[in-house]
């Protein structure tokens, strides 16, 4: 079933600044998204996407621009204050840890217990259930949940961060490049999982300078380039030529087939020669 969005955003980002030095990483950047929406915020390298993330996540706080949710402004003084609200961000490196088991990995830091005060301990046979439950309904076959998570695909670890994300109470769900170091068919798993994100009513802000993994989930778009807002668009107002310009690489693109056409029709000219 799909959740439809509702009008207030779960999260925003309101005209935020950040400097780093005397380096402006950001400036007066907003951004937005609600419950049941994608939200892709594309910029080449260096645009400001990972300052931009970090401020949302709580890792850094904005120099001037306000912080929102359910349209009232907020301060995030960590991460873990973050993430108490409900806010839950992947970020390019996981923070999975590759010698732990998938059941370990997926309750880090939330480890459930049984037993009573010195007799208490991690309550296996529960997280292993829960675990492969989890795992199995995003798509992804444990085969045990003892396993070595440094075994598993990079598709597969990335499920596993989200999926251990939204089990634990996620509001807002950001994915920070979630697909750039897979291949086709892993890009793919992700890709769907972020729609099977969406129907179940969960804000996503989806990071990335690929713009054809981003059109096919995309509800909105937000282009960064070079740390400022290069435009705000909705699914359908824009093609992935408009994309690749604003974001800053559609005329060194043209430029380059242009260059490249004229050194292939100068080499066929000395070869007719």
């Amino acid at each position: 079933m799909t959740v439809l969005s509702s009008s207030v955003p779960v999260l925003e980002a309101r005209n935020v600044s950040k400097l780093f030095g005397r380096v402006l990483a950001l400036k007066d950047v907003s951004l937005s998204v609600r419950a049941g929406e994608v939200n892709c915020l594309l910029g080449d390298n260096g645009a400001g996407k990972s300052t931009l993330i970090k401020m949302l996540s709580g890792v850094h706080r904005p120099d001037s621009g306000t912080l929102a949710m359910d349209g009232e402004p907020i301060t995030l003084s960590s991460p873990h204050d973050a993430q108490k609200r409900g806010i839950a961000t992947v970020f390019q490196d996981l923070a999975v840890l590759p010698l732990m088991s998938v059941s370990r990995n997926f309750f880090l830091g939330n480890e459930p217990t049984v037993g009573v005060g010195p007799l208490r301990r991690f309550d296996i046979a529960t997280a292993d259930r829960v675990a492969r439950e989890q795992m199995h309904e995003i798509g992804i076959e444990v085969r045990e949940t003892s396993q070595l998570v440094g075994t598993m695909s990079g598709g597969e670890r990335q499920t596993l961060a989200i999926a251990r994300a939204e089990y634990f109470g996620a509001r807002v769900l950001i994915l920070d490049e979630p697909t750039s170091a897979l291949g086709v068919k892993q890009s793919a798993i992700v890709l769907r999982h972020i729609l099977r994100a969406r129907a179940r009513g969960l804000a996503v802000i989806f990071i990335t300078h690929n713009v054809q993994h981003a059109l096919p989930v995309g509800d909105k778009f937000t282009i960064l380039s070079h740390g400022r807002s290069a435009g705000e668009f909705k699914r359908g107002e824009v093609s992935l030529e408009q994309l690749l310009s604003l974001m800053g690489g559609g005329s060194e693109l043209a430029e380059l087939a242009t260059e490249l056409e004229q050194l292939r029709a100068a080499g066929a000219s000395l070869d007719a020669g």
